[in-house]
């Protein structure tokens, strides 16, 4: 990530997402009042990317689409108790990111990368194509080995170290965001960034030097 992306994810909230956070506190004060429909509206609004940070924490689709679904019935029960004040937006993460948690802490499933997503991306390809010059390994056994070893090396940081993660590099939320989200300050979210990067870096390193 280049310095110039970086500084754009640390500084105040964009006018595209205050006038979002605008809308949605006139969907909620409608669905408080007892316009049940105006939550689908929320729903379709937030479903997708509740669903891409559920799934970059547990890289199950179904277990995903169900958690999803999960942060929604929550949200909506628990819609009379938001405070108009906040962001809905940081508000509903914070529903699937500790709906997650509990989730995970349950089944105790710990991986991150999947083989979909590891392919997907155009750098990924790139260093990967690289890799496969560099090893004399196969595509398919070297995509396979480098997912074996992310996921060891994800499931090595603690919660928080991975959400964190997910959230800045996945999802591409800035530090605020992140620390409403975690109910924490920015500088904290800035020290686990560190530390996870860190730590990633030092699991990896026979891939990445």
């Amino acid at each position: 990530m280049n310095a110039s992306k970086t500084l754009a994810k640390t500084l105040p909230l964009t006018r595209e997402r205050r006038e979002e956070a605008d809308a949605d506190r006139l969907l909620i004060e409608r669905v408080q009042a007892g316009e049940v429909a105006a939550f689908d509206v929320l729903v379709q609004r937030y479903r997708e990317r509740i669903f891409s940070v559920i799934y970059n924490l547990t890289s199950n689709r179904e277990d995903a689409a169900d958690l999803t679904q999960e942060t929604f019935i929550k949200a909506f029960q628990s819609i009379n108790r938001f405070k108009k004040s906040s962001s809905f937006f940081t508000w509903l993460y914070r529903i699937a990111i500790n709906n997650t948690l509990s989730h995970l802490r349950k089944h105790r499933l710990r991986r991150f990368f999947s083989l979909e997503k590891l392919t997907e991306d155009e750098h990924n390809k790139e260093v990967i194509s690289a890799l496969v010059d560099k090893c004399g390994s196969d595509k398919e056994s070297l995509i396979k080995e480098l997912q074996e070893k992310l996921n060891e090396a994800f499931q090595k940081l603690s919660f928080k170290h991975r959400t964190v993660l997910t959230l800045f590099e996945i999802d591409q939320l800035s530090h605020q965001e992140i620390a409403e989200i975690m109910d924490c300050s920015v500088g904290t979210v800035r020290s686990r960034l560190h530390y996870a990067k860190q730590q990633m870096q030092s699991y990896l390193q026979d891939y990445v030097r």
